[in-house]
């Protein structure tokens, strides 16, 4: 994914965060998260993931969402899962092991970080509002689903490249 392509997603995410706050303060209910599907939604290995998405992440309700392949937690949505991206690949982004996934982590949107099983195709990305709750938290309890995708790359440290 181009650096506009993740900057075009950053400005979803918010656009939608806004979108849902604005929709429960004049509705007062929890209608679906609207978000954009991903390039490659339609994957089946996509469809593992979403059946399985769980009920809660981090103590937050699931959403019901209108694009295919995606997932949405709390109200207003403070987590929003896509499947079907673009895989990233060699990063210099930090990147941390949780239960058996790689997690590459995307500061640049902060308070809203993007958190993507690395190495996985189709590719999943997380994002996560870091002012409502934690990263950790979510990609802890969103790590059982991500390993339904292939994985076909790990993270490396920069000793593991250099022989060190």
């Amino acid at each position: 994914m181009s650096f506009q392509q993740a900057s075009s997603r950053r400005v979803l995410f918010s656009t939608a965060l806004s979108i849902a706050a604005l929709a429960s303060l004049l509705t007062g209910c929890s209608g679906e998260v609207p978000l954009e599907a991903a390039p490659d939604a339609n994957n089946p290995a996509c469809a593992d993931v979403i059946v399985r998405l769980p009920q809660t992440v981090a103590g937050l309700e699931r959403r019901g969402t209108n694009a295919q392949s995606t997932g949405a937690w709390g109200n207003p949505a403070s987590v929003q899962l896509f499947c079907g991206i673009e895989p990233s690949g060699p990063t210099t982004d930090t990147c941390v092991n949780v239960n058996g996934v790689d997690w590459i982590i995307d500061e640049s949107a902060a308070p809203i970080y993007r958190f993507e099983a690395y190495g996985r195709s189709p590719g999943l990305e997380v994002y996560v509002d870091s002012e409502k709750l934690s990263g950790t938290d979510v990609v802890t309890d969103l790590s059982a689903v991500a390993r339904e995708l292939p994985q076909e790359r790990q993270c490396t440290s920069l000793a593991d490249n250099l022989g060190m």
